[in-house]
């Protein structure tokens, strides 16, 4: 923080802002100059802390420019919610010196500010020398203590049932809003206005940030009413004929009541995973953590199977038969999908559920970098998507596929085990072939393709040495491909696919794969400070440098291009983590955690002073 001086024609500037907030604007020129005399303007940096909760009421601030953001914690342990943001000419802390009580909320910069600071004899000499200044301030006090009634002040939404937006409502299943009791309002960019009847908690919060990563929150106040009114909307809405992934896939109609309650119960708490194993507790995963789901009692076996089998495709009873492990799909309508996986174990059978979001989300609502949407315009060419399981490949890659459906006239072809994401043809046409039901393999898929007349194929999984060697034949040949890997950074994603060939054929690839590659998008989830998950992405975007290197066998070099080809997207991870930690996204501990170079990731720390 630092006072700027209010002299010459700063003066009549302070004046134009003043004449411009509620609490002044009634009030004649002469009188708002006496109150710019009273003031000191002060400047904030970004993440600054203006006033804390908690902490004694001295002051109140008027917003000249920039935002501010608004936290509140409902016990001393409890990390602070962000409830509101606020923007010029607005007042923030005006009640704390009315009411003689500590603030009730905390306040950071989320831009450069800058605020004119009142000090707490500026109301005494106000409502003395200025009689008008005293029915203005109370008819604007009236409308914040009207909302500070609530455990936590948010700001109020004037919507009625039928304004809000149905994409906004369509994000969050209709389960998980009844649960919760929140309301999406409307989407601008990767602003989500999201209305609550009841005062938000860190666990819906997150719960929210888990099923829509990369989207910003903003806290609004909704009636009870409106809430009620936009359920019985959603209902409606949930129920009409859409060609999205409502409908179930073929073979998985709902025959198990109790199963359909627990992944009901699954998608209104905002887990991620559950699993289901013989004679153990059965867990759940939310915000990236493993907890025991509260009320299941221990399952035996014939009590695993019996869920299951009546939602299993046959082909899937007769290859868990035979193999002891298989995966399918499965879904609700208008609620969502799940990836499933059934095997056995010492114990017995035991199943995973993966929620599948029923919304493909825009890689803007993912906060994914532009550079994303410059990868999936090339004609021809590689794109691999890669990080370890659960790291949110599936998700980048449909808002990928999503795009191209949105933005070309294309054949689009997805190879997947199983489908995830349902895909309606738009601008595309698009085919999605899933193993097991309509092909035998990803290979045998793939080496079809090339007879389907595709532009773009999507390669669920490379997982065999036949499938990439297919993959950069077909990006080789004039088509897109889109593939994932289990790699953690760009550099070890393209050691990883050289290294699967035999030592004689590995120039020939590097050649092949020089000549293919367009991009790498590696990621890494990271747990959010106060909860969530966040995405660290490493983006390499190959250009002749790095296809010379790649030729050349001299991948060890990549690192120094990419550091100093930013300016055509490339980023690095250990900056990334660097830069989440700078932001107060994640904790340095979570950070070193995510690091693959540490020592590298430790001394950017340490120069940031960040440790």
């Amino acid at each position: 923080m630092k006072a700027v001086p209010i002299a010459g024609d700063m003066t009549n500037a302070i004046v134009s802002e003043l004449g411009q907030s509620p609490f002044f604007k009634d009030l004649t020129p002469d009188d708002l100059k006496k109150i710019a005399g009273q003031a000191r303007l002060l400047q904030f940096d970004p993440g600054e802390t203006i006033m804390e909760q908690g902490a004694p009421s001295d002051s109140f601030f008027l917003i000249v420019s920039g935002e501010v953001i608004i936290r509140v914690r409902h016990t001393k342990t409890e990390e602070p919610v962000e409830v509101a943001r606020i923007k010029p000419f607005d007042t923030i802390g005006e009640l704390g010196p009315i009411l003689g009580q500590p603030r009730s909320a905390s306040a950071e910069a989320g831009q450069d500010v800058m605020l004119l600071r009142f000090d707490e004899k500026f109301f005494n000499d106000m409502f003395k020398t200025l009689p008008g200044f005293g029915l203005v301030t109370c008819r604007v006090l009236a409308k914040r203590l009207q909302q500070s009634s609530r455990k936590i002040p948010l700001s109020q939404s004037n919507v009625d049932a039928h304004q809000i937006s149905d994409d906004a409502k369509r994000l969050l299943p209709a389960d998980f809003l009844q649960r919760h009791r929140i309301l999406p309002i409307k989407v601008e960019g990767n602003v989500l206005h999201l209305g609550f009847v009841d005062d938000p908690s860190p666990q819906v919060i997150n719960a929210v940030r888990e099923k829509l990563p990369g989207m910003e929150l903003r806290p609004v106040s909704v009636d009870t009413a409106v809430f009620n009114a936009a359920m019985q909307q959603q209902v409606k809405v949930s129920l009409k004929p859409r060609a999205a992934a409502a409908a179930p896939a073929p073979g998985v109609a709902s025959k198990s009541p109790a199963l359909d309650d627990m992944l009901r119960r699954m998608v209104a708490e905002g887990a991620s995973d559950i699993h289901l194993s013989s004679g153990q507790q059965t867990r759940w995963r939310i915000d990236g953590d493993m907890q025991d789901m509260p009320g299941m009692e221990i399952p035996a076996e014939a009590a695993i199977m019996a869920l299951m089998e009546p939602t299993m495709p046959q082909r899937n009873i007769k290859q868990f038969k035979e193999d002891n492990d298989t995966d399918f799909a499965y879904a609700i309508p208008g609620v969502s999908r799940f990836r499933v996986n059934m095997f056995r174990d010492q114990k017995g059978a035991g199943v995973v559920f993966r929620q599948i979001p029923d919304k493909i989300l825009t890689i803007e609502q993912l906060g994914l970098p532009a550079v994303v949407t410059q990868l999936c315009n090339f004609p021809k060419g590689l794109i691999l998507v890669t990080g370890p399981t659960g790291s949110g490949k599936s998700t980048t890659l449909a808002a990928m596929v999503d795009h191209v459906n949105k933005a070309r006239m294309d054949h689009i072809i997805t190879l997947e085990d199983p489908i995830e994401f349902v895909h309606v043809s738009q601008k595309c046409m698009v085919n999605q072939r899933e193993v097991g039901p309509h092909t035998t393999s990803f290979s045998r898929a793939l080496r079809a393709a090339l007879r389907e007349d595709p532009d773009i194929v999507l390669v669920g999984e490379m997982r065999d040495l036949e499938t990439v060697a297919l993959a950069l034949e077909t990006a080789n040949t004039g088509h897109l491909v889109f593939g994932t890997l289990h790699t953690n950074t760009a550099v070890s994603t393209i050691a990883r696919v050289i290294d699967m060939f035999p030592a004689a054929q590995q120039n020939q690839i590097r050649g092949v794969l020089a000549d293919s590659l367009k991009g790498v998008v590696a990621q890494t989830l990271c747990k959010r400070i106060g909860g969530g998950r966040a995405a660290a992405l490493e983006i390499l975007v190959s250009d002749t440098g790095i296809a010379s290197l790649i030729r050349e066998g001299k991948t060890h070099q990549i690192l120094s291009i990419m550091q100093t080809g930013k300016a055509k997207g490339n980023r690095l991870l250990n900056d990334e983590l660097v830069r989440m930690v700078q932001e107060k996204v994640i904790a340095p501990e979570e950070a070193n955690t995510k690091a693959v170079d540490k020592d590298d990731l430790a001394q950017k720390l340490k120069t940031a002073g960040l440790v």
